[in-house]
């Protein structure tokens, strides 16, 4: 790691990490280089990095030498912080005088509660900046080749939760509202209740030959790709032994993945040109590079 950050003269004035401030940042979906300048230059500024489960290992390759780099991950099924203890200890190291940079996966303000953990910042009078990241449901998606829209399948798209605070299938979620109004739906922390979100949205109008595209690991080396439908997804991930974080999308634009996965096209993948057979050329492949 080198010590210096080296920058154009033109972007070269990023902000000071002042003294007893929280900069909450967003780490993005896994992938280090898709970390904003700004989250790079808290890492290099602050006294104590405070990181959640899902923000890759080598981006605290960056954090400044002496720095205090704590652990604060949640995961599903295993024991975690406390969302108020997390949200204290921000407090704590605030007022003690230090430079605390909140590393979240994604984006922070988005199923990150971020937004939380702000308010507290802000009923005890402790000064914050937020740092958006790239979200895992926008970023991730795109690295699996699926866009979250396109001109010829939705004007639209939703994002939302697949568990409540309780950890079930979300009851405030009108589904059939959704899965009427709604072209494209991406779906965070959804592995666990797949069978009975497909289940809703099936009952809710959709159809069971839907496209469903189940991203793991988004934009890592290990990221992962399922390609089903919206009647066989949760059975077929259980084969196909996926296991979370991961992003699912349901919708016509999974089946741009034929002609949009650059990364399968890097490795040699035909990539077709029409994916959604719309052109009279429909079908035609073409090879990336």
């Amino acid at each position: 790691m080198s010590d210096a950050l080296h920058l154009p003269q033109s972007i070269g004035n990023l902000p000071e990490f002042e003294q007893g401030w929280v900069w909450l940042a967003g780490a993005g979906p896994g992938d280090p280089g898709l970390l904003t300048l700004h989250a790079l230059n808290g890492l290099r500024q602050a006294d104590v990095v405070v990181y959640d489960a899902l923000v890759d290992k080598s981006i605290l390759e960056w954090v400044k030498p002496g720095a205090l780099v704590d652990y604060a991950g949640k995961r599903g099924g295993k024991p975690s912080p406390k969302q108020r203890d997390i949200t204290l200890k921000l407090i704590d190291y605030a007022k003690a005088g230090k430079r605390v940079l909140r590393l979240k996966g994604g984006d922070p303000f988005v199923f990150g509660r971020g937004g939380e953990e702000a308010l507290g910042l802000v009923g005890a009078g402790v000064p914050f900046r937020i740092i958006p990241g790239i979200t895992a449901g926008i970023g991730g998606m795109a690295y699996a080749g699926i866009p979250a829209t396109h001109r010829d399948t939705n004007q639209a798209v939703t994002f939302l939760t697949g568990h409540d605070q309780t950890g079930l299938t979300p009851d405030a979620i009108n589904w059939e509202g959704i899965a009427k109004g709604s072209p494209v739906i991406v779906m965070y922390m959804a592995m666990k209740h797949l069978d009975t979100i497909a289940g809703k949205l099936i009952a809710g109008g959709r159809s069971v030959d839907e496209p469903v595209g189940i991203v793991c690991n988004a934009s890592l080396n290990g990221q992962r790709v399922l390609e089903t439908t919206l009647g066989t997804c949760a059975k077929d991930a259980a084969a196909a032994d996926l296991e979370p974080p991961a992003i699912v999308c349901v919708g016509e634009v999974v089946r741009l993945r034929a002609g949009l996965d650059w990364l399968g096209a890097m490795s040699g993948k035909v990539l077709m040109s029409d994916p959604l057979n719309l052109h009279e050329t429909a079908g035609s492949a073409v090879r990336s590079g």
